[in-house]
């Protein structure tokens, strides 16, 4: 991992054509601006994080119960 210290207004580049700036500092929190092309593509950690345990929970069947759901066909 690289670690870098950058002040407001100052940038990052990846690659040829990733650009990352610090547009606002305050206490607490750090506003980054990323300039990159449109087929790059660009999420938050916690919502990947979240839509991947939301993913592993409709995928696990252990307390499925086939009972219940051939009543819920029938209907």
């Amino acid at each position: 991992m690289l670690v870098l210290t950058r002040k407001k207004d100052e940038a990052v580049v990846i690659g040829d054509d990733i650009e990352i700036i610090v547009s606002e500092i305050s206490e607490d929190k750090v506003k980054i601006a990323i300039k990159a092309p449109r087929d790059v593509k660009i999420f938050r950690k916690e919502l990947l994080a979240a839509v991947e345990d939301e993913n592993l929970k409709s995928a696990d069947m252990s307390d499925l119960d086939i009972g219940k759901l051939r009543e819920a066909i029938k209907k």
